[in-house]
Formats: structure tokens, sequence, C-alpha cells
């Protein structure tokens, strides 16, 4: 039995989603808890990676159940989260075809961004919203999102890990990019059919530097489809993890 996870964390414990030497990732105690639960090894695959710091509560991935186990996917959930750090914890689980992956099958991600504009950050936030006192102008963050939908070249939006061959693809589409008002603040949303390393933070910071007067909309229009060597150069800031939210994971139905 192939069975998917829906998984929620606060990543400010964690250094990241990806497992690693050192163990204090959350794919690492994930693995740890599945083990023990099922008394053999087992090998869990994410959808993608999160940062050290980002949070999620949508966050998927699989496994394969082991094929003399007698539990329901109902029955994974009490049993995993006994074994995990109170940050983590698995929302559902649900059976799903065997050729489903959790990666390869989606179809599209959903994040938000938070960002905090009171004078004083209040405590239960800190690490969960960018802290931004400094006035912004709402419009023209809005307007700024907007120039991000569409299929673009994002090259100039995407962090390097040091794996990135010459001939990488960094065509992805923005199904929508919109802001909402929070009452300390505002929610940042991103919905595209996939994001390259730090993009949508990348994204996020070069919109609020928009937004705060220190970028022209028309200087931030030429980072996207640069031609080769990137002659306009790189996203202007990138956003911390603080704010940065894995909402969703979506896949066909």
């Amino acid at each position: 039995m192939r069975l998917k996870l829906t998984i929620a964390y606060d990543g400010r414990p964690y250094l990241g989603w990806q497992s690693q030497t050192g163990g204090n990732t959350v794919q690492d105690h994930l693995n740890a808890a599945l083990s023990e639960v099922a008394k053999q090894p087992l090998r869990l695959h994410g959808s993608g990676r999160t940062d050290t710091g980002v949070h999620s509560y949508g966050q998927t991935a699989h496994f394969d159940a082991p094929a003399d186990s007698t539990m329901n996917p109902y029955n994974w959930v009490p049993a995993i989260n006994t074994k995990l750090p109170a940050t983590i914890r698995i929302i559902s689980c649900e059976e799903v075809p065997a050729d489903f992956h959790a990666r390869f099958s989606a179809t599209g991600k959903k994040y938000y961004y938070d960002i905090c504009t009171d004078p004083v950050l209040p405590p239960l936030k800190a690490g969960l919203a960018w802290h931004l006192p400094r006035l912004l102008d709402a419009d023209v963050l809005q307007q700024a999102l907007q120039l991000f939908t569409g299929t673009h070249d994002f090259h100039a939006f995407a962090a390097y890990r040091g794996n990135e061959q010459e001939d990488t693809d960094y065509t992805r589409t923005v199904f929508a990019a919109d802001l909402e008002t929070l009452p300390d603040g505002y929610r940042m949303h991103f919905h595209g059919n996939g994001f390259l390393y730090k993009m949508v933070r990348m994204l996020a910071g070069s919109a609020i530097k928009a937004s705060q007067g220190r970028l022209r909309l028309d200087d931030l229009a030429l980072y996207l489809d640069q031609p080769a060597g990137l002659p306009h150069g790189k996203s202007p800031l990138c956003a911390p993890a603080d704010g940065l939210y894995l909402s969703e994971v979506i896949y066909e139905k």
C-alpha cells in the first residue's frame, strides 16, 4: 500500500526539510518516526524541499507500507505523531495509486508569505513573520506581484544549490500572485506550477522593495525573462525565511 502524508511543521527548530548529516531536519525526524512505527526502515519521498526556518501547513510525502502491515491509513496518523516533536505533525494519511509520487505527480504548489507591519513584533510571532514596521505602499505591492504572473524565465529569482547545469530550465508559470490585508500586516499569496530554489523569497523581497519606493516597477520588470548572462542582474532582495509557508501541494484529482 502506497500512502500519502500531508504534513505541517514549524520550521524554526529544523535545518529545512531535506535529510542531511546531523539529522535535525523535518525529513530526518519523520523517517525515524516511520521506522519506529513500522519496526523496519522506511523511505519517505517528499514533494520538494523547504529551507531552514520555512514553515508548512501542506507539505506532502509518500511511502510504501510494509507488505505485512495491517494498519489502515487512518491508524498511521496517531501512530507517527506520537513519535514526533510537537512542532511536526501528520495532518492526514491516505492511500494512493502505486504510481503516485509526491514530487513528480504534483501539478502545482501554493505558498504564502506573512509580513507584520506593527511597530513592535509580538513575541509569539518571532520567526513566523517578516517584521517590516517601515511604511510600504500596498497598491504598489499588489502591482509588483502582478508582474510575476504568467510564464516567465525566473533565472534572476533563483538562488544556487551548487548542482545547477548550464541548460537548467528556469521557466515557471505563476498562476496567481495576490495580496491579502491582515489585521497586523499583509499576506502575499503565490500559486505556480513549480518554484525554483528560494524563488518565492526573492519574489517577495523584490516586491517589498518596490512597495517601499526603493525599486521602480519598470526596473523590477526587467529582472524577468532576461537573456543568458543576466544583464540586469539578480533579484535585489531575498526575503527572510521567517514569513514563508508552504500551504498546499496540488495534484490532479
